[in-house]
């Protein structure tokens, strides 16, 4: 299918007698309560594949290989159009797919070399940050074009933009430094020189009903040499404190209404909880697996997903009680985890399997209700999709 591109649609499935042997696998494990599939797409970006997975998430499986140009590393979907973007680094292009039709648009190198992408608020532009020439750029989508470039002061090693999208803050880790950026009157002010190496920036979101005072009015900045949180108010560009962990800050991931973030690193098998808001503290350490990884959370029920690359394995938590719900085996080196929009699915990709694992939600919510421990945790289905995946985005039709 990779070589051919053919698209298979849900007629085709039908036809080909496809249906029955899925429907039957909506069971899922535990048995009696039979699933519907989500209305959409799950767009995989297949490092070592040079494609984009499409794979259809009512029938789960794969539609269509779609080529691009490179070996992509991040996709992002566009929720207020039928497009999606893929980021090919070693190359510096953004390459557009039409989700309508699982069809490649068009291809806009931005730099010889990029680093990551992200999506404006709004939706209307797509901000690239580059590492040669080092500078971030501000593609316009309607069409895809660049719209403007801003050189930077150092090697960018990530960055991050505001909930209200007026600014954005890029880390560098070899400057031990951090840039704001004023994006409507692009300007970059001088950066600030940080105590240790800089990972990822993260801006704290809109959290529950007090959007009015979580206009982005603070950066959590992860101090990756000296294992501990900074935060800075944005206004002032000034730090604020600085919150020690029992983990280096590798991954970090916000509940849905942003009310905690959890951290997950080198150091110690377990999951920080914390609360970032006003006086930011650690609600507490738990344990969460072997060599815990990349996350999600899920808005109803609160579940967190975390992924155990080591393990194969991915730890499903309850957010509220902190209680270890579940364990599920998944596949080799599970690296990132998306949570369909309707709550239903978590999607697991593994790295080196080459697969995505496809755990039900509601299959959790039962077992922990019925007080009942899962010996290999409820997973659905696992579905083959190609070379390296390492990124993905849903797309609901």
């Amino acid at each position: 299918m990779a070589e051919s591109g053919e698209m298979l649609t849900r007629r085709t499935f039908a036809i080909a007698g496809f249906g029955a042997g899925i429907t039957g696998g909506f069971t899922g494990c535990g048995g009696h309560n039979r699933a519907t599939g989500f209305s959409g797409y799950a767009f995989i970006a297949n490092q070592d594949g040079g494609a984009i997975a499409a794979v259809d998430l009512e029938v789960f499986a794969v539609a269509r290989h779609i080529r691009v140009d490179g070996s992509p590393t991040a996709v992002l979907a566009n929720p207020r159009s039928t497009r999606v973007y893929a980021l090919t680094p070693e190359n510096g292009s953004v390459h557009e797919i039409r989700a309508d039709n699982l069809t490649f648009a068009r291809k806009l190198q931005v730099a010889s070399t990029a680093l990551e992408m992200r999506l404006s608020p709004a939706g209307d532009a797509l901000y690239v940050l580059c590492r040669k020439p080092r500078q971030l750029v501000r593609l316009a989508v309607d069409p895809l074009r660049i719209g403007w470039t801003l050189p930077l002061p150092d090697d960018p090693s990530g960055f991050d933009i505001s909930p209200d999208g007026t600014s954005a803050a890029v880390s560098s880790g070899s400057g031990c430094s951090i840039a704001f950026v004023d994006l409507a009157n692009r300007r970059s002010f001088p950066p600030l020189r940080t105590s240790g190496e800089i990972g990822l920036v993260r801006f704290q979101p809109f959290h529950g009903a007090d959007r009015a005072q979580s206009d982005s009015r603070q950066l959590i900045a992860a101090n990756l040499s000296q294992r501990m949180l900074s935060i800075f108010d944005v206004p002032t560009r000034r730090l604020e404190v600085n919150l020690p962990l029992a983990v280096r800050p590798d991954h970090l991931c916000f509940k849905s209404d942003g009310g905690q973030l959890f951290i997950t690193g080198e150091g110690m098998d377990a999951v920080v909880a914390v609360y970032p808001y006003y006086t930011p503290q650690i609600r507490e350490t738990v344990l969460a697996g072997h060599s815990p990884g990349a996350m999600a959370a899920s808005t109803s029920p609160g579940y967190l997903f975390v992924a155990n690359p080591k393990s194969g394995d991915v730890s499903i938590l309850d957010i509220e009680t902190s209680n270890v719900l579940a364990v599920t085996p998944v596949g080799t080196e599970p690296s990132c985890i998306v949570i369909t929009p309707d709550d239903q699915y978590a999607l697991v990709l593994n790295q080196t399997s080459g697969d995505m694992a496809v755990i039900r939600i509601p299959n959790v919510t039962r077992a922990a209700t019925e007080q009942r421990r899962w010996k290999k945790g409820p997973l659905f289905m696992l579905i083959p999709i190609g070379s390296k995946p390492v990124s993905a985005a849903v797309v609901s039709i």
